[in-house]
């Protein structure tokens, strides 16, 4: 499966922004999706993932109460609405579709390109 992430981009403290990854080329029920982030410096750390159908979700302590991740099945599409965004938010995030609810990379078996979110103070 391919996978494309949008919608980055240059956003005040305290705004919004919703990233998008479109899948292709694949089957995108049959994937658990997630997103991760990795921030200039650091290395690539979960924000968030969901079931296929998309009736459990789950998040990084860091952005839980702020970030909602959602899919679009009919679409094929996993969102990213992120809420009252901090300078510490920036970073280019992925998305990523693997086989099972998991918060480490290597359970990922395909990943996007990356979008960049940078957050300004």
């Amino acid at each position: 499966v391919q996978l494309q992430a949008s919608g980055g981009g240059l956003v005040q403290a305290a705004g919004s922004l919703r990233l998008s990854c479109a899948a292709s080329g694949g089957t995108f029920t049959s994937y658990v999706m997630g997103w991760f982030r990795q921030a200039p410096g650091k290395e690539r750390e979960f924000v968030s993932t969901i079931s296929r159908s998309g009736s459990f979700t789950y998040y990084a302590d860091s952005v839980k109460g702020r970030f909602t991740i959602s899919r679009d099945n009919a679409k094929n599409t996993v969102y990213l609405q992120m809420n009252s965004l901090k300078p510490e938010d920036t970073a280019v995030y992925y998305c990523a579709a693997g086989n099972n609810i998991r918060v480490q990379e290597k359970d990922y078996d395909y990943w996007g390109q990356g979008t960049l979110v940078t957050v300004s103070s």
